[in-house]
């Protein structure tokens, strides 16, 4: 065997003499973490709560015609007056989003003779958009404005914050602090001396999105009143992991 060899090898050996916290047990590895102490995992979670400073709302109209080209062309000139409504209201191009539309023949199952097939009505036509606006206090007549130009189909409000993460910075230092003195009272109880913090994830949830639009959420038309309409507070919620090291 040569020296060069040999000086080979015998680095190897000290790679191997300098890691002595991996080790290969049946085909599974234990970790440092596990040879020095037991690991203690848990999750601190954090809500805030507060005024939300954007909301959405659903609208649109339905169409009934005998063709469905006619159904179609028909239910377009009636959302053109629908998003001219909202933008008369303020609401930007950028914050007006078609969520949905839906065509489907529609027949009348009522008085169907035995063996023949229900009256054929027409085409439905049913075509939604969604409006985001920042003015809380303008969704009430925002609503009477949507149902004004011809909508029918409306929905929500949905309220949220346009940077929720912003909301929980104080929030991520509370639930660090509470997670040092709950990783400290498990070892004071394990009678351990002290912890290690060894990770820390975060995870969280946000103010709700709003759901897929009904195809069929009827309103009817209203008085000269505004409708009243109360933000509330909405609720965002930090959830921290951890992983601490329990030492003697």
């Amino acid at each position: 065997m040569t020296k060069q060899m040999f000086a080979v090898m015998a680095s190897g050996l000290a790679l191997m003499a300098a890691t002595p916290a991996l080790a290969q047990q049946g085909g599974s590895t234990v970790t440092a973490a596990t040879t020095q102490g037991p690991i203690l995992s848990f999750s601190v979670s954090e809500e805030v709560r507060s005024r939300p400073d954007q909301a959405t709302v659903g609208a649109g109209v339905t169409t009934t015609a005998p063709t469905a080209v006619e159904a179609m062309r028909q239910n377009a000139a009636a959302m053109d007056k629908l998003i001219a409504a909202a933008k008369a209201r303020g609401i930007k191009t950028e914050d007006i989003q078609t969520s949905g539309i839906n065509l489907s023949p529609q027949y009348d199952y009522n008085n169907q003779t035995p063996g023949q097939p229900p009256r054929f009505l027409g085409y439905q036509v049913s075509n939604s958009v969604r409006a985001t606006t920042p003015k809380i206090e303008d969704i009430g007549p925002l609503l009477d404005a949507l149902v004004a130009a011809g909508g029918t189909n409306i929905e929500g409000p949905w309220f949220g914050m346009k940077d929720a993460d912003a909301q929980l910075v104080g929030a991520r230092g509370t639930a660090i602090k509470e997670a040092e003195a709950k990783a400290a009272d498990y070892a004071r109880l394990a009678g351990f001396r002290g912890v290690e913090l060894v990770s820390i994830s975060e995870g969280g949830s946000f103010a709700s999105p709003p759901p897929p639009m009904p195809p069929m959420v009827r309103l009817q038309a209203m008085d000269a009143k505004a409708t009243p309409v109360e933000p509330g507070q909405v609720s965002n919620t930090l959830t921290l992991s951890f992983q601490y090291r329990l030492v003697r």
